[in-house]
């Protein structure tokens, strides 16, 4: 980590920042440390809800102790076949990783779409996947079951029919349609209670602001995707400059 390990003192600080509700920056900012410090080590070590700081603590010295001593690490010994840096590459894994957990993500599920995301193909079979992570097929299995749920991946069957699982340029835009629709169900829901309950009452006022909050959010989020859709398939070089005009900026355009 940087700066160095945590100490036990500094747990227990981010064990009382979680107590009393803190976010990830403010407790990190309180021991002079990094957000992505204090995130990974709460994500590491259960979460915040069953963070423990003396828990943590051991369960890190027992890592440190089971680790094989470092070994000198001379010109292209931490390099890939690639020519990335090894080392750096699994620090930055384990980074994302992290904040993808953060994000909702079960741990498993946080580490397949890390690794398909940093892959040059954007792609890999289950057993590519299971040997990078040293886990079961059931476990990439369950995993890409849930992703796919969610349109975080697809699948598709390469020259020997396996089956590969992809993260493309247009995942993001569906897997944000699809939770813009998720709402869908809900508001349909609150107006069933609307009619049930009665339009003036108040509860039936709280359920029909709910539904329209959600309606505008929804409309709000898929109008703001469909601008920006664009933008995922632009490469590096010209991101910046075919970034769609939201709507003002259309309007100031055409006057």
């Amino acid at each position: 980590m940087p700066g160095g390990r945590l100490s036990q003192q500094e747990r227990q600080q981010i064990a009382l920042g979680l107590a009393d509700s803190l976010p990830y920056a403010e407790i990190a900012r309180r021991l002079d440390r990094p957000t992505s410090t204090v995130t990974r080590e709460v994500m590491r070590n259960g979460g915040p809800v069953v963070y423990r700081a003396d828990l943590a603590h051991r369960a890190t010295e027992g890592r440190a102790h089971r680790r094989k001593p470092a070994t000198f690490r001379g010109a292209g010994a931490a390099s890939r076949p690639d020519g990335r840096d090894a080392q750096a590459v699994a620090e930055y894994e384990e980074a994302f990783t992290t904040v993808l957990m953060a994000s909702g993500l079960t741990k498993m599920a946080a580490r397949v779409m890390t690794n398909l995301f940093l892959t040059d193909s954007g792609s890999l079979t289950a057993s590519e996947l299971a040997q990078r992570l040293q886990v079961s097929p059931a476990s990439i299995s369950k995993a890409i079951t849930f992703l796919e749920s969610q349109s975080l991946v697809r699948r598709e069957r390469d020259e020997r029919r396996r089956d590969r699982y992809v993260v493309d340029d247009e995942l993001f835009y569906q897997a944000t349609i699809a939770s813009a629709r998720a709402n869908d169900h809900l508001v349909a829901t609150a107006r069933q209670g609307v009619a049930l309950l009665g339009a003036h009452t108040p509860a039936a006022a709280r359920l029909e602001n709910i539904a329209r909050f959600l309606d505008f959010i929804s409309e709000s989020i898929t109008r703001a995707a469909e601008q920006a859709r664009e933008v995922l398939r632009s490469s590096p070089s010209t991101a910046t400059s075919e970034v769609p005009p939201d709507q003002s900026d259309q309007a100031a355009i055409r006057s």
